[in-house]
């Protein structure tokens, strides 16, 4: 097993959990068809991505720290957009 630096482990972690937080507001405002704020999450996600993308492919170890993060993030930003009401169709 190749060795672990916390510091980065954790930095792909946080990187790849902001990635999908940011993915499902992204896909969000792709559902409510609002154009700026899709667009901006977008732009946003693929800042997000590129630190993970280039932070895990040193080491194989890091891609189970980014599913770990994705599944974090994911998971929060789901939990954040089921506590807010609803926007009227």
């Amino acid at each position: 097993m190749p060795p672990i630096d916390p510091l980065l482990a954790a930095g792909v972690s946080l990187s790849t959990a902001a990635t999908d937080a940011v993915y499902v507001l992204f896909t969000a405002a792709v559902a409510a068809r609002r154009r700026l704020g899709a667009a901006s999450w977008s732009s946003v996600w693929y800042l997000l991505s590129a630190f993970a993308v280039i932070s895990y492919t040193t080491s194989w170890i890091y891609v189970v720290f980014a599913a770990i993060g994705s599944w974090v993030g994911a998971f929060v930003s789901i939990t954040w957009l089921r506590s807010r009401p609803a926007p009227p169709p």
